[in-house]
């Protein structure tokens, strides 16, 4: 009887920790979905001793800039058909497929952790923050992506990626500012010396 009754609880308690499971997932999705608009600064850090700071601005769907503060002399602008790299002390643009960066998925306007395309590898909580890692099922070369929430309200305070090259980076957002009116204006990259020659098409 009492081994009946350990699996019993056993079993119960399993199941109100999916429930439990289920009920977060469909409150961090809800929290995604509703954001139109985000911006703020953030602090880059690498495994590999890099840092950088700069502000940051997203609008869905699928716009994004992030201007990077010296002596980081980079900006980062997705126009929502696909997004520039400009190293501007190489004086050097590259255009890059939403398909290639994993941190596409925060600027989705419909994001599903369904446990197909979209499934949750790991996740830990407690009374202060939150933190879920996602992978994509068809993601090629894609890494997954670990997402970092304040508690209490809902809040996303960073995020978590690992490079081709097996580096470790975190960003990291301080006074965001959710769904004001940004300015279309603020996703076009606009190249101030027009190089052709210096144009490179990741493939």
């Amino acid at each position: 009887m009492k081994i009946c009754l350990a699996v019993v609880l056993a079993m119960l308690f399993c199941f109100e920790a999916k429930a439990q499971s289920a009920e977060n997932l469909q409150k961090i999705e809800t929290y995604l979905n509703n954001i139109k608009s985000l911006k703020a600064t953030f602090v880059q850090m690498a495994s590999n001793g890099a840092t950088a700071e700069g502000r940051l601005f997203i609008k869905k769907p699928n716009k994004i800039r992030m201007e990077y503060a010296e002596p980081t002399n980079v900006l980062i602008v997705g126009d929502g058909d696909f997004i520039v790299y400009n190293d501007l002390d190489l004086e050097q643009v590259t255009h890059i497929d939403y398909d290639d960066i994993p941190a596409s998925l925060i600027l989705s306007n419909e994001i599903k952790i369904d446990g197909q395309k979209l499934k949750v590898i790991d996740f830990y909580q407690d009374s202060g923050s939150t933190s879920i890692t996602l992978d994509y099922a068809e993601k090629g070369d894609i890494g997954p992506i670990t997402l970092v929430f304040a508690n209490n309200p809902l809040e996303l305070k960073q995020w978590k990626i690992v490079d081709p090259q097996s580096v470790e980076v975190t960003v990291s957002l301080y006074d965001a500012v959710v769904d004001h009116e940004i300015d279309d204006e603020v996703f076009k990259f606009k190249n101030p010396k027009n190089r052709s020659r210096n144009f490179n098409k990741k493939k």
